[in-house]
C-alpha cells in the first residue's frame, strides 16, 4: 500500500498495490497495521457506512464535535466523487484550507479524514457508491455542517448546481460554524 501526502498534512490518500489478470483483479483495502504506521497512531474504527448517489449530489461539508468528534477513512467503490477535506480546528496552522481527491473504483484510493476536519464529496460520474469507516459512533447531538459554497473556504467543487440536503443548503457559513478549539 502506497500512502500520499496531501497538502494538509493528517490528510493522508492510500493507494493498494492492486493485483489483476484475465480473471479480475485483488488488492487489500485495509490492514490496521500499515493504517497505524501512516498516521502515527492506533485508530479504532467503529461503524462502517455506505452511501449511494447520483450525479451533482453533493454530500457536506460534515463533521462532528467533541466528545463524539470522528475521523472518517473513506473510497468510492461505484463511479467517481471529488472528496474535500476542510481544516476546522482553530488552533491549526492550516485552519480553514482544504484539499480535494478524487476517488474511484477505478483509481481504489480512499482518504483518511482525521478528526478535526469538516468533510464533503460530489459525485461525477451518473451514479457512485461511497463507504467509510468512522472512528466514533453518529451522534445527532454533535454533528455539525458548513455551508458547502462559503466564499470564505473557496472550494473548487467543480459544480455550480450541487444537488443538496435540506439541511446542507441551510448550514451556516464557515465563520459561524462551531469549529473545534
Amino acid at each position: 500500500m502506497k500512502v500520499i501526502k496531501t497538502s494538509l498534512a493528517e490528510v493522508l490518500i492510500f493507494e493498494p498495490n492492486v493485483f489483476g489478470d484475465h480473471r479480475g483483479f485483488f488488492f487489500e483495502s485495509f490492514s490496521q497495521k500499515t493504517f497505524d504506521e501512516a498516521v502515527g497512531y492506533h485508530v479504532d474504527f467503529v461503524q462502517d457506512n455506505h452511501s449511494k448517489s447520483t450525479k451533482g449530489v453533493l454530500r457536506g461539508l460534515h463533521y462532528q464535535l467533541n466528545p463524539n468528534a470522528q475521523g472518517k477513512l473513506v473510497r468510492c467503490v461505484e463511479g467517481e466523487v471529488l472528496d474535500i477535506a476542510v481544516d476546522i480546528r482553530r488552533s491549526s496552522p492550516s485552519f480553514g484550507k482544504w484539499v480535494g481527491v478524487n476517488l474511484s473504483a477505478d483509481n481504489k484510493r480512499q482518504l483518511w479524514i482525521p478528526e478535526g476536519f469538516a468533510h464533503g464529496f460530489v459525485t461525477l460520474s451518473e451514479t457512485a457508491e461511497f463507504v467509510y469507516k468512522t472512528t466514533n459512533y453518529y451522534a445527532k447531538e454533535s454533528e455539525r455542517s458548513i455551508l458547502w459554497n462559503d466564499e470564505r473556504i473557496g472550494i473548487n467543487w467543480g459544480v455550480t448546481d450541487a444537488l443538496l440536503s435540506e439541511k446542507d443548503q441551510l448550514a451556516p457559513g464557515f465563520d459561524n460554524a462551531e469549529v473545534f478549539e
